[in-house]
């Protein structure tokens, strides 16, 4: 396929954090005459111990409607590293306000919002404390609505802290990675070429994956999912076919209950859904955009 975006890589160096980040600039909507910082801009959120590019190149090359698309790496992940080069617990309010700073620093005062697993918590928590910022949300299985009773969810991060756990401490990242892919994706097809990937993927950088875990498990004892919820707009849900059919039923019941929540189950996907079908999921995207511009437009 003819790639319609240009990529160039990017660091944003804060006190607190080197962010990395890469910028998809659409160069069909430049090449027509139009200012591409004048079109519509799109934010896209990795999850926990992949990076940005690993999770959203194959997406962004199928998007249509976007004049540019942001991939930032979150603390801990990438290549976005603490200044002195070490790994640290966090809170997830800390990655967000690395994001509102590199929001602020582009000067991306709106746009669409994309967040898949842990960056899907950390795109609601945008929209919670910024909510004029963030139009159009895209959630691929985000963290904290993954299940219909929230004690449920609760027990499950639990299993993460858990695996978080054995990354700190076991010689070798792979027992603990083999407990999350376990946990997270019970009904997979272990492939062991795909399931050698992730694991290599996972370890590059282990000890930010667990922060990244610890730091949704402490989110989920404290923050009012409800709440959440209610500060949510205009949102598309994906989740896996292949994934627990409680994380479905909890989806439907949303799409069911609100006018502004789509769902959709991507068939032969588990968790790793934005890895396995990029195309499918880009051009819902694509579809799920015309419907809101036309809605947003009536």
């Amino acid at each position: 396929m003819k790639q319609h975006y240009r990529c160039q890589l990017y660091w944003l160096n804060t006190d607190e954090q080197h962010i990395a980040y890469r910028l998809y600039t659409n160069i069909y909507h430049q090449h027509g005459g139009q200012d591409h910082r004048s079109g519509r801009r799109l934010l896209l959120l990795h999850g926990a111990g992949v990076a940005g590019e690993d999770t959203w190149s194959y997406i962004v090359q199928h998007l249509e409607h976007w004049s540019e698309v942001l991939v930032p790496d979150i603390r801990g992940m990438g290549g976005s590293k603490y200044p002195d080069g070490s790994e640290k617990p966090y809170v997830v309010e800390e990655a967000l306000g690395d994001i509102v700073s590199l929001l602020d620093h582009l000067g991306w005062w709106a746009a669409d919002v994309g967040g898949y697993s842990f960056g899907g918590l950390i795109s609601m928590l945008l929209k919670s404390h910024h909510p004029t910022r963030v139009h159009k949300q895209y959630l691929l299985e985000p963290a904290l609505l993954d299940r219909v009773c929230y004690e449920d969810v609760v027990a499950l991060r639990d299993k993460y802290a858990e695996v978080a756990d054995m990354l700190r401490h076991q010689s070798e990242p792979q027992p603990g990675i083999l407990r999350f892919l376990d946990t997270i994706s019970p009904h997979r097809i272990v492939s062991p070429k795909t399931e050698n990937m992730i694991i290599t993927r996972l370890s590059e950088r282990a000890l930010g994956f667990a922060n990244a875990l610890n730091a949704a498990t402490e989110a989920s004892k404290r923050l009012d999912r409800q709440e959440l919820l209610k500060a949510q707009q205009n949102v598309s849900s994906f989740i896996g076919g292949r994934s627990v059919e409680d994380l479905h039923h909890y989806h439907r019941q949303l799409a069911h209950d609100r006018d502004d929540w789509v769902y959709h189950s991507i068939r032969g996907c588990d968790h790793s859904l934005p890895f396995q079908k990029p195309r499918q999921i880009a051009l819902q995207m694509n579809n799920d955009m015309t419907e809101y511009l036309r809605y947003k437009s009536a």
